[in-house]
């Protein structure tokens, strides 16, 4: 895998996705597709990032948008976080980190003085074609989701 970057199609590997099912981010085509790597389920910064994203919801369906999240959790654990959080979009489970690597999101972090492995928080805007055409690295959550309706906003519907 590659390191994706603006202007390439996203690959098309299968992921357990909340709800039951697996898909393809090909199954997302014919729309735009907001795909939101968070590093882990029930944690604060991720707690609210879901929830900036559920409380913009009708904003991005405005767009033609698709929001999914995505980490390394596995779907039961999606399942508990989606009902909990009531998030009206999908939860992939990339427990074998192939989309993550693919997207260049694993990252070494410092946790508690310790060097991990772990989610760089990103975001990355798919077109209706399958297409990277934005992505945000390092995301600070708290004007984010602003910032994603705004470059949507500039796109063509």
């Amino acid at each position: 895998m590659s390191t994706p970057i603006i202007g390439t199609t996203v690959p098309d590997v299968d992921l357990l996705s909340t709800g039951d099912k697996t898909v393809k981010l090909s199954d997302y085509r014919g729309n735009y597709l907001v795909l939101y790597f968070y590093p882990k389920d029930n944690t604060p910064g991720c707690i609210l990032e879901g929830q900036s994203f559920r409380d913009n919801i009708d904003k991005f369906s405005g767009f033609n948008a698709v929001i999914v999240g995505v980490s390394r959790d596995s779907v039961r654990v999606h399942e508990g976080f989606k009902c909990k959080q009531e998030f009206p979009f999908d939860l992939l489970a990339d427990t074998d980190e192939a989309l993550c690597q693919w997207f260049d999101v694993i990252k070494m972090k410092n946790m508690y003085g310790k060097q991990v492995q772990g989610i760089e928080r990103s975001t990355f805007l798919i077109d209706p074609a399958g297409v990277v055409v934005h992505e945000w690295r390092k995301v600070k959550v708290k004007a984010h989701v602003d910032e994603v309706l705004q470059v949507l906003s500039s796109l063509p519907g």
